[in-house]
This record gives C-alpha cells, structure tokens and sequence, in this order.
C-alpha cells in the first residue's frame, strides 16, 4: 500500500509538472516581450542608417514593440558587426547593414564572418553615384578622369570606409580607367559627403539615396551613375551612366548598396517565423513606401532564403573585385568563395 501511495504521489507531481509547461508560453510565443535593439555599423544619415531606421519602425508597429537604433561606426562596420555576433541570440540584437561592406568583411581582414553565418532580409537598393561639390573645377566626369591620368594618386575620393559600397565604387572607377586615386576613409557616407562639399576630398562615389537631395538642390553637382541606363530626377536633372565613358565597367552595373536586416544563426525558429512575418509587412508598409519614394529607393524584399542566394553571390563580385585591385588583405579563397 505503501509503494502504491508512493507511485501515485510521484505521478501526481508529474502531471503537476507537465500541466504547468504546458500551461506556460515559450519565447517565441512571447516573443516581443522587451523593445528590439537595431545595431547600425555605421554614423547615422546614411544609406544603411536610413533604411535601417524606417523598416525597424515598420516592423515595429507590426510587433508592437519598439526598435532602438543603437549607432557603432569603426573599422568598416565591423565593430557593430561583432557587437551583434557577442550578443545573446534572442532575437533583441539585430543587425542592419549594407551587403557591400558586410560581404567584404572577412577579406579585409575586418572580420571573419561570413554571410553563412547569418539569417537575412533584404529590404533596399540604390547605385553608387560619382559626385563633386557644387564650387568644384571638375564640372564632368571627362574632367574627373582626366585629371586622375594627369595626376596618378592626388585625386581624393571620400567613402564609407574600406569595403563600403564607395569604397568599391572607386575601385571599379580606377581599375577600369587605369587610373590611381586617393582613397580617404570616413566613419559613414554622411560624413564623407560632408567631405566633398567642403572640398576637403574631391569626389564622392557614394550611394544616390545619401546625396540626392543636395543634387536635386544644386549644392552637388552628379558626374555619373553605376547604372546601366542614365538616371533622371525630379527638376529634369539627368545622370550619365558610367558606362559612357567607361564601357568596361558594363558587366559591373547596375553596382550600389543592398540594405537590409540580419541576426546570426541560432536564433528561435519561432522568433525568426515572427521577423518573416514583421519584415513581410514591413515591406508593403505606407511609410516604408513614401520613404523608399521620396529617398529614390527601389525596393527588393527578399525573404531570408532568397536574400541569402542574392548575397552570397554579391559575396563572390564584392571580395574578388576587391582581391584583384590589390585592396583585400586575404584571397578570397581562404574563405572558399568562388570566383564569380
């Protein structure tokens, strides 16, 4: 009777047990409880700040919570990078990045990661754009190239940084014209394009979306565009296509940044099921669309399993571009990515 008494308390106490898991919510269920951290590898005001901002407020709304942008420029976006990968893996650390400099990474000795090593949502696009100040002497892009032959490492370029998107931009620029340049690196477009208004560097190659507004008000003057056709804008301002003087660089246009959102593998599959949805919606979202309207963005939306295809082959054109003009510190092979 004894050992009967015992099985039956034992048995009590189990059900109790099963009774409470099952009556309790998993992380995911609850999932968001907290506000989410958006980690932007870079100053803000640029391509990746901006879009970063207004699909974290997108997504946001979705989930009832709030995104907190949290700023950490150095070393290319690799120190916001990292600060993401040490994070806890809880879907509240979030990442919002450019593809150009996050692929580019691991060749320029910034960091290893790779783009296996993350879950991604891509939401943006816009091309690089090669622009001067408005009271600069080089009032088209003949006049620029012309003194880059005449002047071989004098000419400066203000990007991003090493591996951003005009850091690549200047590459394919030089490569294909023969040319050398001095490459002058700032912690984020904004500040690189402060640079070339003031005429502390002497072109930016940066990305349409950080500079059109100062093109549309004439404080910047556009030389040419990575596109494969001419670019126009409102008030009847029209930019060149590169390909027009240089027909090289055909096979590398349209060329710009790709933005969007990513955390590192090993997140909830139940967290990131919410994040699919929330992106999903994020991307259909009035204000995301008069944004990406108003700031010339085309809109990609691609899911984690098409953005994934999509990087990894930006991944080969981005680190072996970089490999061959001598800029990457590591071939890309070390890090089995196959040539394009």
């Amino acid at each position: 009777m004894k050992k009967m008494n015992k099985l039956v308390a034992v048995g009590i106490a189990a059900a109790l047990v099963l009774s409470g898991c099952s009556g309790g919510k998993s992380a995911a269920e609850k999932y968001p409880e907290r506000d989410i951290n958006m980690t932007v590898p870079f100053n803000p005001g640029g391509s990746t700040d901006l879009t970063g901002r207004v699909v974290g407020e997108a997504m946001g709304r979705n989930l009832d919570t709030n995104f907190v942008v949290t700023n950490t420029p150095g070393a290319g976006g690799s120190v916001g990078t990292q600060s993401v990968l040490s994070a806890k893996q809880d879907g509240y650390t979030i990442l919002a990045d450019g593809m150009l400099s996050f692929t580019s990474m691991p060749v320029m000795g910034l960091l290893d990661t790779v783009p296996e090593d993350w879950d991604i949502w891509l939401a943006t696009f816009t091309p690089n754009i090669v622009a001067v100040g408005k009271n600069s002497p080089y009032q088209t892009m003949e006049d620029l190239l012309n003194a880059m032959k005449e002047k071989p490492g004098e000419v400066t370029a203000g990007t991003a940084g090493p591996g951003s998107a005009g850091h690549i931009a200047a590459e394919l620029l030089s490569g294909a014209s023969g040319t050398e340049y001095k490459h002058v690196p700032y912690e984020g477009g904004n500040a690189a394009i402060v640079a070339t208004l003031s005429g502390e560097v002497d072109f930016a190659p940066q990305l349409l979306v950080e500079m059109k507004d100062m093109i549309v008000s004439g404080d910047m003057r556009a030389l040419a565009a990575f596109t494969e056709k001419d670019l126009t804008l409102e008030g009847g301002i029209t930019i060149p296509s590169i390909t027009k003087f240089l027909p090289a660089l055909a096979s590398q246009v349209p060329m710009g940044e790709t933005t969007g959102i990513a955390v590192p593998k090993g997140v909830d599959e139940g967290i990131l099921a919410k994040l699919d949805a929330s992106f999903d919606a994020a991307m259909k979202d009035q204000a995301f669309l008069d944004f990406c309207d108003t700031k010339s963005f085309e809109i990609t939306a691609m899911g984690r399993e098409e953005s994934a295809k999509y990087v990894k082959n930006l991944q080969s054109i981005v680190t072996w571009t970089l490999y061959d003009a001598g800029v990457a510190k590591t071939s890309p092979e070390e890090f089995k990515i196959p040539r394009p």
